[in-house]
């Protein structure tokens, strides 16, 4: 019987194993669509993972939210020994491995899993309650209708049912020791919060109590290999992501734009002819980004990490005036068309489908409402930059497609004729100090 488990074991994990490396590869081919970024190596990088992902230093304006949400995210992490464990009693056919090799510390160490795992209970249920009851707001907007709202609630029954699971199957484990029932009886374990649940199943049959501990057993090596496999196709991605994604951040002053060398260069002609070369410059390409496949890897290394958290949304000032900019919408719609083309994608060949994350998922009416005020920026926990792509589709609005307010049309002829946005000759640019002085 022991054998046909670790076979029946084995076979479960080598598929989800598989199935989860066959995810992760095409999503690394879905980012490897844009185009290349210079991400140069510097200390401050590990000082981003440090701080913004593993310290979750964003997080703590909100202290309540980021005390839960931590402990979600340090048993996530911490947990992880105790699924080693687990594996490793699959393939190898044993009972709690490193009981024996640890002996009291192991008693310890488990007692600390179940502090985190009723912790985690806790956690979740507040959560649920805050977007289900209490309706928080940025967690319960227009871009969240349908899948994105399931998916964190699915989420959070997923975590209370894994938790529960493992505090039932120490629960009977403990029972069966305290029965001294076969291979049970070798261990002594005197579990916190389980032990109580124990005392509750300790008179019932031997038979029974093993029967509990085994299909806890298998139900949580089974629904872990299950949330392995759904991590990709959902926002809690971000908890894989989120440390690649703040190394690879930006290191540049948040308010410091990114300009095309080929415009920088078009306006010192303009405002210097004799720095013009003989022989013209190749002209750019393309001005700004149409598609995915205009944007950097890392913008769609942004997009995958997104959290759906909704601060970035709830700090726009534009969506605060009721504006239909959502900076969180930018980045999941971003994701929507990476994944839609990365389906179409044969060989690193993207087909054409007729469509572009530019007016099919992400309108004029959104961009133009941008004032790029960084407070989206500023405001993201895993340091993702939504008004990099933002400014990316307006610099192909105004510059490819002409597609601007009319108003500023006024401005661009001021700057191409006068060298200003005003509508003043240069010559006659200081006219207004020389009337002060006569009045003076």
């Amino acid at each position: 019987m022991e054998v046909a488990q670790q076979i029946l074991f084995l076979l479960l994990a080598g598929i989800a194993i598989f199935l989860f490396v066959k995810k992760a590869a095409a999503i690394r081919r879905n980012i490897a669509l844009g185009r290349d970024e210079d991400t140069q190596p510097h200390p401050d990088r590990w000082r981003n993972v440090l701080l913004m992902a593993f310290g979750q230093k964003r997080m703590f304006d909100k202290p309540l939210v980021a005390v839960l949400h931590f402990i979600l995210y340090a048993s996530f992490i911490i947990i992880n020994i105790e699924v080693l464990e687990i594996f490793l009693d699959g393939v190898l056919g044993t009972h709690r491995l490193f009981a024996q090799p640890l002996g009291g510390f192991y008693t310890f160490v488990i007692n600390f899993f179940e502090i985190l795992a009723a912790l985690v209970i806790a956690s979740c249920v507040i959560f649920l309650v805050r977007r289900n009851v209490l309706n928080v707001r940025r967690l319960n907007m227009p871009e969240l209708a349908g899948w994105p709202r399931s998916d964190a609630n699915y989420i959070l029954f997923f975590e209370i049912v894994l938790m529960s699971l493992f505090l039932l199957m120490n629960a009977s484990d403990r029972a069966l020791q305290l029965q001294g029932h076969g291979h049970y009886a070798e261990l002594s374990t005197n579990f916190w919060i389980s032990g109580g649940i124990a005392s509750l199943l300790q008179n019932l049959p031997a038979a029974t109590l093993v029967a509990i501990e085994r299909i806890a057993w298998w139900l949580h090596i089974a629904g872990i290999f299950v949330f392995l496999n759904y991590i990709p196709y959902s926002k809690h991605l971000h908890i894989v992501l989120a440390f690649p994604n703040t190394y690879y951040a930006r290191l540049a002053p948040q308010a410091e734009m990114t300009n095309m060398p080929e415009i920088q260069r078009e306006v010192l002609y303009a405002m210097e002819p004799d720095k013009v070369p003989a022989e013209a410059a190749e002209a750019p390409k393309k001005f700004g980004a149409r598609d995915i496949t205009d944007l950097s890897w890392k913008n769609l290394l942004d997009a995958y990490t997104c959290t759906e958290c909704g601060r970035c949304t709830q700090a726009c000032p534009a969506s605060q005036t009721g504006k239909k900019l959502s900076p969180r919408k930018i980045m999941m719609d971003t994701r929507d068309r990476m994944e839609e083309v990365g389906a179409k994608t044969t060989n690193g060949v993207v087909a054409e489908d007729g469509k572009s994350l530019l007016h099919d998922y992400i309108t004029t009416e959104e961009l133009w409402a941008c004032t790029s005020c960084q407070a989206c920026v500023q405001a993201c926990p895993v340091l993702i930059n939504p008004l990099s792509i933002i400014n990316q589709l307006k610099r192909y609005l105004a510059l490819e497609e002409s597609n601007q307010p009319a108003e500023w049309n006024g401005m661009y002829s001021n700057v191409e004729n006068n060298f200003a946005p005003w509508k003043f000759a240069p010559d006659d640019r200081d006219a207004w100090a020389v009337e002060l002085n006569e009045k003076g």
